[in-house]
């Protein structure tokens, strides 16, 4: 699991589209944390602190503390919104995290050992299928990212989800079939000589009549 960081923030009393306007010209994002069967409350963070955990990565994976008026809570981000032309941080939700919370959450997925794939190095191409993985885990024990390993892959072989090491207590959500991560592809260029060479030519009889016919038309044209 990702390191854990803390932010300071304030209780808001006012809430609503005006107030939460007021808090962002203020250099604040409004946020809530929610869950573990308690009342949701209601916050404000430094708007610099969020946006640059935000960009730093990791940000839906990792548990942080949030320091409320010296009450310090464990929480994971479970959504947070950007404005779609200033890309600042519009506000932030948080899922409370209990001793025994097990959380749904995207785990990313980094591939190793390209250089080791017989089939990358004939000239495949890795087709990623899935960039995440989404699996219910619990909240201490959220892994970084699953590592697929490609080494001896061919052409046409494919990662599954059963080939990933998933840590103790983290199962995937869709549990009805072995889903592919990624497969590696057959390179554009082959696929289209294949392509090619799979369209068969005109015979020569009918090339013949294909330019009788173009000649017969034009006739016609000419005689009216």
């Amino acid at each position: 699991m990702s390191d854990t960081y803390e932010l300071k923030a304030e209780a808001r009393e006012r809430v609503g589209k005006g107030s939460a306007r007021e808090l962002r010209r203020n250099g604040k994002v409004p946020a809530v944390i929610y869950g573990d069967k308690q009342p949701p409350m209601a916050i404000t963070l430094p708007s610099k602190e969020v946006t640059l955990k935000i960009r730093g990565g990791g940000f839906m994976t990792t548990v942080a503390t949030i320091d409320v008026d010296g009450k310090k809570i464990q929480v994971l981000p479970k959504d947070y919104q950007l404005d779609p032309v200033r890309d600042f941080t519009m506000h932030v939700d948080f899922l409370r995290v209990g001793k025994n919370t097990v959380v749904t959450v995207e785990v990313p997925v980094h591939f190793e050992n390209e250089e080791a794939s017989p089939g990358i190095k004939q000239g495949g191409v890795l087709n990623v299928v899935r960039h995440t993985v989404e699996v219910h885990c619990p909240a201490d024990k959220i892994p970084d990212a699953f590592v697929a390993d490609l080494t001896g892959l061919e052409i046409g072989d494919g990662i599954h989800i059963s080939n990933i090491t998933l840590p103790e207590g983290v199962e995937p959500t869709i549990t009805d079939r072995d889903f592919t991560i990624a497969t590696i592809a057959a390179p554009a260029v082959l696929t289209a000589e294949e392509e090619a060479e799979g369209q068969e030519a005109p015979e020569a009889d009918e090339v013949e009549a294909i330019e009788q016919n173009d000649e017969a038309e034009e006739e016609g044209g000419e005689e009216k």
